[in-house]
């Protein structure tokens, strides 16, 4: 499939503007307000949302299905996502902690040979701990729920580059403040040895919790990591247990750690801004150059939105770092661990990175990694380009996502210039959210097994797109969770997107339960009320119903 050319596409046709949050400074260097923390990794306060209420009108009901008066829903008690409300937890427990152990040892072991000494190699494991999650903050934190150990199940977690270098410090921005370069929402599964990489377009017009709608990357800007996490799940629908950050010299130092990347550029780079020069073809890149690829946007400005090529260049070279790690020997294991935890904040431990590595080993990122960014429609406003979520293809995207399948059904190659703007491997896919369960933050799953066989809440469905029969058909979908509903209609027939609204954090994985049942939609947690509505849960019906 070919990219919309530079001649016509209009990003081509204008001046890029760098992004910036609505109604801030016109430097695009400081995306976030006077006075925040230079240091891109410390997550800043988040304040109330602004968004506009949803009120839907009282009508009569339609199709009502036993909804008796003045009755108060009953969920499971506490928390949704604990090892409680779950079947078989101590042989879970049992079955995690022996995988710690064994990862822990394995951990020793390679350090010990690296190192040549047993006191040196924990010195050693306690310092890179220690790195990793130095700015790791109680945000971060929160915005996770809970830090979770790597157990063997599915999970998707944020990927993060910022523009942050020891170049850029000292030059001409110094001092300023430093974004989201590039956001990749990642779904791990490691027992069908896939993942999943969709990147998000730094310019994408989202709410932000407190600043009304603004650019993806302000999210960042305004409220550190935490904010991000918390925008991307709640654009993305899904729940992000994991987070890791890497800065542009990290990029640099693993990969010369590595003794460099195997990596077929699809075309000649030439871009000053990006750092230089990279031949087109196959072979082994090293950390500058891999650099200046991921970097790498006007070199496509004749092409159309060098962040889609840069986008995917990146994903090309992540795919890259992660084939060379999985076959590295000892001695590139250590230093590669050494070099990450320098230029990598994460929430993972050191023994959930190993035991995630011998998981995924054998996996070939040219069948088993599918790569694809979101879809968005581009537009220019006031003097600055925008990116507007194609709401229908999103929803398509991610709803193929959770079913562990490529993004796309096909790859998508930009004729061209040869870029692979989006990949379906090998097509097979791996097991789906909600057959196995995707992994929560506190390392539970969040499937329908987690919550029992019946579900005793209240859910209120309105019909938003005006077509006759709408609220009947989710009602039959969602029927067999067993909940008391009604349908009537909403307050307008205007709505674009399906919904499912819920009320607090413990309730985003029925949400999206009921997401799977209606086999559309987005989560959306009612922040102040905005959504106005009877029960536990609101299914608002868009025009993207199918």
């Amino acid at each position: 499939m070919t990219e919309t050319s530079g001649s016509n596409n209009p990003r081509a046709q204008r001046g890029s503007h760098a992004s910036q949050p609505v109604g801030k400074t016109n430097n695009p260097r400081l995306s976030q307000p006077v006075g925040a923390s230079n240091n891109p990794r410390h997550s800043q306060p988040v304040g109330a949302s602004r968004s506009q209420p949803v009120g839907p009108q009282s009508s009569q009901p339609l199709n009502s299905v036993n909804v008796p008066a003045n009755v108060v829903p009953v969920l499971p008690e506490g928390n949704p996502y604990s090892r409680a409300a779950a079947g078989g937890d101590y042989a879970q427990d049992r079955r995690r902690k022996k995988r710690k152990r064994i990862a822990l040892g394995a951990l020793a072991a390679v350090l010990v040979l690296a190192l040549g000494g047993v006191g040196m190699a924990f010195a050693y494991i306690n310092q890179i701990e220690s790195n990793f999650s130095e700015d790791i903050t109680p945000e971060v934190q929160e915005a996770l729920e809970k830090p979770a150990d790597y157990d063997g199940g599915t999970f998707y977690m944020l990927l993060m580059g910022t523009d942050k270098s020891k170049e850029r410090e000292k030059g001409e921005y110094a001092g300023d403040t430093f974004r989201s370069d590039s956001m990749i929402l990642t779904r791990v599964d490691p027992e069908n040895k896939k993942v999943t990489m969709v990147s998000l377009h730094r310019d994408t017009e989202t709410e932000i919790e407190g600043y009304g709608m603004q650019k993806l990357n302000a999210s960042y800007a305004f409220g550190g990591p935490a904010g991000a996490i918390k925008a991307v799940s709640q654009m993305a629908g899904v729940p992000i247990s994991h987070y890791a950050e890497i800065n542009f010299d990290g990029f640099k130092d693993v990969v010369d750690a590595l003794g460099g990347i195997e990596v077929d550029v699809p075309m000649e780079i030439d871009d000053k801004r990006a750092g230089g020069h990279v031949d087109a073809g196959k072979q082994t890149l090293n950390g500058d150059q891999a650099l200046i690829l991921c970097r790498a946007r006007h070199a496509y400005d004749e092409y159309g939105d060098g962040d889609r090529y840069r986008a995917a260049n990146q994903r090309l070279v992540l795919g890259a770092i992660a084939k060379k790690i999985l076959s590295s020997d000892v001695a590139t294991m250590a230093a590669t661990i050494e070099a990450l935890s320098q230029y990598v904040t994460t929430d993972f431990k050191i023994a959930d990175i190993l035991a995630l590595a011998n998981s995924l080993q054998g996996l070939d990122p040219s069948k088993d990694i599918y790569s694809a960014m979101e879809p968005t429609i581009s537009e220019y406003r006031n003097e600055t380009w925008y990116e507007q979520l194609d709401v229908e293809a999103w929803n398509t995207m991610m709803n193929r996502v959770k079913q562990g399948l490529p993004p796309t059904e096909t790859d998508q190659v930009d004729e061209l210039n040869g870029t692979v703007l989006a990949s379906a491997g090998d097509g097979s896919g791996g097991t789906s959210d909600q057959e196995t369960g995707v992994q929560a933050a506190d390392g539970t799953s969040t499937t329908g097994k987690t919550f029992g066989e019946t579900r005793t809440g209240i859910v209120t469905i309105k019909n938003g797109n005006g077509v006759n029969g709408v609220g009947a058909e989710a009602l039959e979908r969602i029927k067999p969770l067993g909940y008391t509903a009604d349908a009537s209609n909403a307050n307008s027939f205007s709505y674009d997107e399906t919904v499912v609204v819920f009320d607090t954090t413990d309730q985003r994985a029925y949400a999206e339960e009921l997401i799977d049942a209606l086999g559309c939609g987005r989560a959306v947690q009612n922040k102040n009320g905005e959504y106005v509505y009877e029960g536990d849960f609101l299914i608002l019906i868009g025009s993207d119903w199918k």
